[in-house]
């Protein structure tokens, strides 16, 4: 039987798959699919809550990306959709690129974007002709930079080159006490930068996250600024501006979007949940009714629902079902299938 919409029952333990350049809908039909097993695209959308429409471009993600399957039908809602086990799937998302955007982005309302009248080239430009001419060059800032050191990332995959190069950077102007702040869209329950050098208990830049910035860019001192030349080609190389009105122009666009991004919520291992949650979602996931796990609690069962309510904003999704999935991406809770058997679980139906 289907969970219903109002259950909260933790999915799969697998990191997020936004981590990897898939959308929050994409993650949460692929850990549907882990926990419950196959389902028609028309079943998925009832017990996620989603739009039909939402379903189906989450599972052609999916299906280009090689994590999920299909059975033939007749009319694609009656396809039957299985998903690639974790094991497989994570390490062949991880070292995928995700599929290669065609033609211009579209314009987003949300952002801003740059509003920069075409700047006459003469002193303080600089082509750096190549990603590694950029990252040397970015080496050489670091060694200077003195105050503040601010970066959007438009990506939500990174070139294991640019990763492997960026925590040691990252260590060195923290370390001097140089602020860092990186806007990007990249989920904190995965830090990219672990594999390739990012140590437990390294400083951390101050992070926020939106679910698209307007472009690739860095800016070391508020005195320069790299950003690339073609935004859907680092290869081509990126341009330095060293131009005063054109990087206060670029620093004025970082904090307006800085000022509209949020803190995205705590990784794992940063305890996301306080203690009390915890154990009401636990108790809830174990089958404890609102009632029944108020009563454990010795909270009123309104209670229970303020504190759900409020869960489920700070995660950012939408129902009980979505935000039991979400607590398998943060590793908060054990499924009750995977925990030994408790006194404070209900009894089994006879």
């Amino acid at each position: 039987m289907s969970p219903g919409r109002e259950a909260v029952v933790v999915g799969a333990v697998i990191p997020s798959l936004v981590s990897y350049g898939l959308s929050p809908d994409a993650d949460l039909v692929y850990r549907t699919l882990v926990t419950f097993g196959a389902r028609t695209a028309t079943e998925l959308g009832r017990e996620l809550g989603l739009p039909r429409q939402r379903v189906l471009d989450a599972l052609d993600e999916l299906h280009a990306r090689g994590a999920v399957t299909f059975t033939r039908a007749i009319r694609r809602d009656a396809a039957e959709w299985s998903a690639r086990p974790p094991a497989e799937a994570i390490p062949a998302l991880r070292d995928s690129r995700p599929p290669p955007r065609t033609g211009p982005t579209p314009a987003r309302p949300d952002l801003v974007v740059p509003e920069l009248a075409r700047p006459s080239l003469g002193d303080g430009l600089c082509h750096l002709p190549s990603r590694a001419a950029a990252r040397s060059r970015m080496a050489a800032l670091v060694a200077v930079a003195g105050r503040e050191h601010l970066a959007m990332n438009p990506e939500p995959w990174f070139e294991p080159e640019a990763t492997r190069s960026a925590a040691p950077l990252d260590r060195v102007l923290l370390s001097r006490g140089v602020r860092m702040r990186v806007l990007g869209v990249h989920p904190s329950d995965l830090d990219p930068l672990v594999p390739h050098g990012r140590r437990p208990r390294d400083k951390m830049p101050d992070y926020r996250r939106m679910a698209a910035v307007p472009m690739k860019l860095i800016i070391v001192d508020r005195t320069v600024a790299l950003f690339p030349l073609d935004p859907r080609d680092f290869d081509r190389g990126y341009l330095e501006v060293a131009q005063p009105p054109v990087v206060g122009a670029l620093v004025s666009l970082f904090e307006r979007n800085w000022d509209m991004a949020r803190t995205p919520p705590a990784a794992p291992g940063q305890a996301p949940l306080s203690k009390r949650e915890q154990t009401l979602v636990t108790l809830l996931a174990a089958g404890h009714t609102d009632v029944t796990a108020a009563q454990q609690i010795g909270m009123t069962s309104r209670s229970v629902t303020n504190i759900l309510r409020a869960l489920m904003d700070r995660l950012g999704v939408e129902n009980r079902f979505q935000l039991g999935l979400a607590l398998g991406a943060l590793y908060s809770i054990t499924p009750p299938s995977l925990r030994p058997p408790s006194t404070t679980d209900p009894e089994e139906p006879r």
